[in-house]
């Protein structure tokens, strides 16, 4: 799924059922549902699971937490702007 076709899911009233857990962390993220959002990835374990929490945390304003999952996940803290990172993560997954 591209990003175009993501952002249309977000007019819907829930995500759609065929979303991973990190997808369904996203569309909730952008709904601007963090805890809804934190509880799809919180407690599951890979790189990727790893990533949406360091940027949940990120954005929540807690960066140590998000190092934590950054470096879980394999990655270097990103710079780029919040949303610029949830578009990278969008089309990453």
């Amino acid at each position: 799924m591209n990003l175009a076709d993501f952002t249309k899911t977000l007019a819907e009233s829930a995500p759609p059922s065929s979303f991973t857990h990190c997808q369904t962390a996203l569309w909730y993220d952008a709904k601007g549902e963090w805890h809804t959002a934190h509880q799809q990835v919180d407690g599951l374990e890979g790189k990727e699971p790893a990533w949406v929490h360091a940027y949940l945390h990120r954005k929540e304003g807690d960066l140590g937490n998000a190092g934590y999952w950054y470096r879980r996940a394999g990655k270097e803290p990103t710079r780029f702007s919040l949303q610029e990172e949830w578009e990278e993560l969008v089309m990453a997954l």
